[in-house]
């Protein structure tokens, strides 16, 4: 399907930041892009910025450092970037530079990376506050609370004059980022469109004696010929018992007939998140237990969805597919006592071992906090959520009917909270067994 992502909306960067600063008042907010990433010898990974950088940002480019100052009279946004280099740009690209960063991405005033420190030190010392989140690169957090140490050892000393201090960001920007603008619903639904199609041509194609990696580039490569960057997490195409390996990604293994293939896909495009999941049989048809299973998860995928409205909790989209689920176990025989008993001691996580929903947006485990304090977090016109109920039988349980054994079932989809209720983003991947069964013809 073609697409002209020319005609999708900008972001408002802009307005990103002055919401931030906003809250941040007199402080001052430090975000960082990464350096690139070595994959092997002189061979560097693909780069992708920092989600909380790129949203406040714009900015793509690796090694940069995004400053926001709610203390500075003028200059609030400042970035810190790679300088223009003809030489390095010859064999990576062109580069924005520090002319770029204020032309092109509306910096107030910008700097080589190089000046972070002499730069910087001044401008926390005035600041009533220090917005940093510590992250997973130890070296550059050890440089910023230096930086902090002499900012703070180079103010006077007064009885009223306390040193800064030191402030976790991610909390301010991750509750922006969970309500999702209309420009950013445009991107997802387009995002969520393609992992769809790419969906759809597997549950056609796939088929006996196929290599589960030939099925993933087939996936993979409609997320590419579509406009998207690539996948949002590496796809998960598990046929047979790999579907009980909740993350299976070797993708390995060749399809057998008998047997279900389940795959977990979606793409990113624009750095937000498609996140599908669809199980379907490798051969001509379910057997008997394979479409009993399903059609239970699919019950308590429909019961969850049911439950998305605002007000609703994502802790009562995963009861409402527990007790489904639960339910139909007892039925099966495979659990026994009474289901208020199963749940309240955790008897079902054998076959049913994650939560049912999370956020989606630019990370695919995106932003957010899923309680407020400390209840769960009534739902939003604006949030958007997986609800993706499973059950997975593994072969080693040997307390299992063998029919069972080797069963891996989920079923998954992007779902926008409206003022109405929900919308299912992802709805044009069939998910009703019959229609799954005329797709696959």
């Amino acid at each position: 399907m073609s697409r002209n992502l020319e005609e999708l909306p900008a972001f408002d960067f802009a307005s990103r930041r002055r919401a931030l600063l906003d809250r941040i008042g007199e402080g001052i907010a430090v975000f960082r892009a990464p350096p690139l990433a070595v994959h092997a010898n002189d061979v560097e990974y693909r780069y992708r910025p920092e989600s909380n950088f790129y949203y406040l940002t714009g900015f793509t480019e690796p090694d940069a450092v995004a400053v926001l100052d709610g203390s500075a009279e003028k200059d609030r946004f400042v970035l810190f970037v790679q300088p223009r280099d003809p030489e390095r740009e010859t064999w990576t690209g062109k580069r924005a530079g520090v002319e770029g960063a204020i032309e092109t991405f509306g910096a107030d005033a910008a700097f080589p990376i190089a000046e972070l420190a002499g730069e910087l030190t001044p401008r926390i010392a005035k600041a009533k506050g220090l917005h940093y989140r510590v992250g997973v690169d130890e070296a550059f957090n050890h440089r910023m609370l230096d930086l902090a140490r002499t900012s703070w050892a180079s103010r006077p000393r007064t009885s009223n004059d306390l040193p800064t201090s030191l402030y976790d960001p991610g909390p301010l920007v991750h509750e922006m980022r969970l309500m999702k603008s209309p420009e950013e619903l445009a991107w997802m639904r387009t995002a969520i469109d393609v992992a769809a199609e790419a969906h759809v041509a597997a549950i056609r194609e796939a088929r006996p004696g196929l290599g589960e990696f030939e099925v993933e580039a087939l996936v993979e490569y409609v997320f590419r010929k579509s406009g998207a960057s690539g996948w949002a997490y590496p796809s998960i195409v598990a046929g047979g018992a790999n579907a009980t390996v909740l993350h299976y990604t070797a993708n390995a293994d060749r399809l057998r007939d008998g047997e279900l293939l389940l795959i977990d896909a979606g793409c990113e495009l624009g750095f937000y998140c498609a996140d599908i999941t669809r199980t379907f049989p490798i051969g001509r048809d379910y057997t008997v237990a394979q479409r009993r299973v399903y059609d239970l998860v699919l019950a308590a995928q429909r019961a969850a969805l049911a439950a998305v409205r605002p007000g609703a909790t994502i802790e009562q989209i995963h009861e409402r597919a527990l007790e489904t689920l639960v339910d139909g176990l007892l039925s099966f025989g495979l659990l026994d006592g009474a289901a208020e008993r199963v749940i309240s001691e955790g008897l079902f996580k054998p076959y049913y071992m994650h939560r049912t929903s999370h956020w989606l947006g630019m990370d695919v485990h995106d932003a957010g906090a899923y309680n407020v304090d400390g209840q769960p977090r009534p739902l939003e016109p604006g949030m958007v959520l997986t609800v993706e109920p499973g059950l997975y039988f593994s072969p080693q349980l040997a307390d299992v009917p063998e029919e069972y054994r080797g069963i891996g079932i989920r079923i998954e989809d992007d779902v926008l909270v409206t003022p109405a209720g929900h919308e299912v983003l992802s709805a044009k991947v069939p998910k009703d067994p019959d229609e799954i069964l005329a797709l696959r013809g």
